[in-house]
This record gives structure tokens, C-alpha cells and sequence, in this order.
């Protein structure tokens, strides 16, 4: 499967997170920022050319098109790919250190975590996946159910089974991204995951713990079945938002009944902890 890559210049950081968020919404399944410019894949498949073309008008935005094949971004992703070093939040401590094969393991990690993440979106180096990953320092993990709603490269059910989650439902709507999140679930030799191929999550899934690491849009179409895997006690983290859209998710949560216990923040996206 061939894919669709844009090519922003000139562009600021924070317009670049708007449109990396406006891009997500409509399918796009790769990011890759150098200075003051931007990269987006999309599947071939997925890419709606119409709809793309009103977003660089309506932000006036400077851009080139090519075709990339799978194989090209996949040596990419293996000659560009930086390890992660996520820092506990309170402590400072070494948390988490997110790493392709080819790069040694630190010991000084808490958690370490191997990917290779070809087209899927998770490797912390986004501001989103790091906030994720970051906070879920602050939950207890051991012996709780989890559901990790749009899994991406699998690394946050990864986390929590390594945290001690006893049992994990990681979801995710792109093939894609299911295959690469069962390699790097394989890789990392974790036992209580099971990958589900779905739009939302299932009904009679309840779970201790929900992870949701996608966008607005898709958290608001999917508040419902969201609430429905919630018991009393339920804890959640959600990001995916950017930083404008603070008062929508608040509202949408509210609405839900879904109480917020703190929101954080990292450039120009949010990442909020709340309980039910």
C-alpha cells in the first residue's frame, strides 16, 4: 500500500500543531516535524483530496505532494527514529525510555519499552503520546483492567501491563495499526493484552483504567461507549486535544458526568486526568 505525503514550509509551531490535529481528524496516520516544516502521511486509500485542499486554503499554507512507498518511510522510520526518555513528573526520575531494536537498552529506566512504529502514531515523541505516558505515573496499574482506545503502536497498553495491569483491551480502527501494535506487543514478550479491530469500544467491556490518546472528535463520538466501559471509580487519561479546544472537552466530559482532577499541559496540547 502506496502512501500520500505532504510536505508543509514555513510554518509556525503553533499552527503546526492546528493542523497536525486538523489532519488527524481526517485520517492522517504520521507526523514528522524538522524546524519549520512538517510531514503527513496518509494512506492512499484514506486521502481526501477535496477536504485537504479547503485546510491549506482556509490556513494558507505552503506545501508539497508526493507518493511514498511503504518500504521508503518504513528505512525512514529506521534511520531517523530517537529514543524517548520520559521523566516521572513529581520526581524527576527516570520513568520510561521508548526505543527502536537498534538502540540499547538504559537501565536506569523504570520501564523500557521497544517499538518500531512504521505508520502507526505512538512513539512519545509527540507531545501527546509523551503526556500519556508521563501521567500514567500518577495511576495505580496493578491488578486493574485497562482499555487503550485507539492503540496506535500499542506502547500505552504495553505500559500498563509492564505497570502491572492484569488484563488489557487495546483498540484500534486502522489494520495498520493493529498489526504493528501486535509486533511491538509480541517484542516487548506481553501476555495480558488482546488487540481488538473495532470503530469504538464494545459493550460489556468495563475496565478500572480507560486510555484514550486520539482527538476531540473521536472522543466526542464516541462519550458514550466511553462512559459505558466506566464503572464507579473508573480513571482516565485523554489527549489527543489541542490546547483551544480545552473548554469543548471539558464540556463534553462534564456532560458525561466524567469529573476532571487535573489537566496538563505540554506546547500546545492538553492531556487530562479524571475519574468517574
Amino acid at each position: 500500500m502506496d502512501y500520500i505525503q505532504l510536505q508543509f514550509s514555513d510554518i509556525s509551531e503553533e499552527k503546526k500543531d492546528i493542523i497536525i490535529a486538523l489532519l488527524s481528524d481526517m485520517g492522517f496516520e504520521g507526523f514528522e516535524e524538522d524546524g519549520n516544516n512538517l510531514k503527513a502521511l496518509i494512506s492512499e486509500q484514506k486521502y481526501d483530496e477535496r477536504l485537504c485542499n479547503s485546510i491549506i486554503e482556509l490556513n494558507h499554507l505552503i506545501y508539497s505532494k508526493s507518493i511514498i512507498k511503504e518500504q521508503n518511510w518504513n528505512e525512514k522510520w529506521e534511520a531517523d527514529f530517537e529514543p524517548v526518555a520520559v521523566s516521572h513528573p513529581i520526581t524527576s526520575k527516570p520513568f520510561v525510555y521508548i526505543r527502536a531494536g537498534f538502540h540499547k537498552a538504559d537501565n536506569s529506566f523504570e520501564y523500557d519499552i521497544e517499538v518500531t512504529p512504521k505508520m502507526s502514531f505512538g512513539t512519545g515523541h509527540h507531545s501527546t503520546t509523551y503526556l500519556m505516558v508521563a501521567n500514567m505515573s500518577g495511576i495505580n496499574f496493578q491488578n486493574k483492567s485497562v482499555i487503550d482506545f485507539g492503540t496506535g503502536t500499542g506502547v500505552l497498553a504495553i505500559l500498563a501491563e509492564k505497570m502491572g495491569a492484569k488484563k488489557v483491551l487495546a483498540i484500534d480502527n486502522d489494520e495498520w495499526s493493529i498489526n504493528n501494535a501486535q509486533e511491538n506487543i509480541s517484542v516487548n514478550n506481553c501476555k495480558v493484552i488482546n488487540i481488538l479491530h473495532a470503530e469504538t469500544i464494545p459493550e460489556q467491556n468495563i475496565a478500572d483504567i480507560i486510555l484514550a490518546n486520539i482527538n476531540l472528535n473521536i472522543i466526542k463520538e464516541n462519550i458514550d461507549a466511553i462512559k459505558n466501559a466506566a464503572k464507579e471509580g473508573t480513571e482516565f487519561l485523554f489527549s489527543g486535544i489541542i490546547l483551544h479546544d480545552e473548554d469543548s472537552i471539558v464540556s463534553t466530559l462534564a456532560e458525561a458526568h466524567i469529573r476532571i482532577k487535573n489537566v496538563y499541559k505540554r506546547e500546545n496540547w492538553l492531556c487530562i486526568a479524571a475519574n468517574y
